[in-house]
């Protein structure tokens, strides 16, 4: 679950590239979570046949972590190069585990830190691997670097949320959460609030189907049966698939460092399964 979601965010780069003639890459973001909140909705009380339980902590948090993340992502690429702060922000979801081995005694079996390896040089390659698109920006990758942390914190906090609620419930509640702060950012950005024709509205219902409800929703959902460090890793295939799709569309065939970076993540991803962390006392 965890790694198909990973998949399925591979879409989202490629829906902000597409989706900025109409808006500005923060109104994208609120209007994903704008479209999915109704529908999240309508799946809770399809799953659970009630109305959803009242939301935790955990979830606020996690909520306002991943907005703010998504918020300086954005930010970032405005002030430095794609790959930069693709490779910064991906260092966030590799050391999910470290971060879930201090807080929640989760220690990764010893092929974690090989795994951990390759998806970080696997990261570098795919990221930096390319024709220069620009000049870095300190600024940026600073930015990138919040970004990063912001998803480490975003990825316990789900974890720790879905103890108590179920996984469509956890990501409805997220998406509420991201609706308000998102919202926020918006109005404090100064972009259009909404596209200039109703075919701008076309880009954010995809995200909000494909990597919110989808993305988002497997990946909250398999949170609560496989461990963090795990996860952490598996959700790196997603600069792998926003890779081959912008090769497809794009016409931007990888090097062959870039293409090597691709199955050294590829391979982490198989590696970091092998085993299960084991819980400390």
């Amino acid at each position: 679950m965890v790694l198909t979601g990973g998949i399925c965010i591979g879409f989202a780069p490629i829906g902000l590239r597409l989706g900025l003639g109409e808006l500005g890459p923060q109104g994208i973001a609120f209007w994903r979570y704008a479209f999915a909140a109704p529908l999240l909705l309508g799946l809770v009380f399809l799953i659970e046949r009630r109305a959803p339980r009242p939301p935790n902590r955990f979830v606020l948090l996690a909520g306002t972590f991943f907005t703010l993340d998504i918020a300086l992502w954005h930010w970032g690429l405005t002030l430095t190069t794609v790959s930069n702060a693709t490779f910064i922000v991906n260092l966030g979801n590799v050391s999910v585990g470290f971060v879930a081995w201090l807080f929640l005694k989760e220690r990764p079996t010893n092929i974690w830190f090989v795994a951990i390896l390759l998806a970080v040089a696997g990261a570098a390659a795919l990221s930096l691997g390319g024709e220069v698109g620009g000049k870095g920006d300190i600024r940026g990758d600073l930015l990138a670097l919040g970004a990063a942390l912001l998803v480490s914190g975003y990825m316990l906090c789900s974890k720790l949320a879905r103890r108590r609620l179920g996984g469509i419930e956890t990501i409805f509640w997220l998406t509420i959460v991201e609706v308000c702060v998102g919202g926020l950012i918006l109005l404090l950005s100064g972009e259009p609030r909404l596209p200039a024709t109703l075919n701008g509205f076309g880009v954010p219902l995809f995200l909000a189907v494909v990597v919110q409800i989808m993305g988002q929703g497997l990946i909250i959902a398999g949170l609560g049966r496989t461990p963090a460090a795990i996860a952490g890793v598996l959700v790196v295939v997603q600069p792998v698939v926003a890779a081959a799709i912008s090769w497809v569309l794009f016409d931007e065939p990888l090097t062959a460092l870039q293409a090597g970076g691709a199955v050294a993540i590829l391979v982490a991803v198989w590696l970091s399964q092998r085993g299960k962390p084991v819980p400390i006392d």
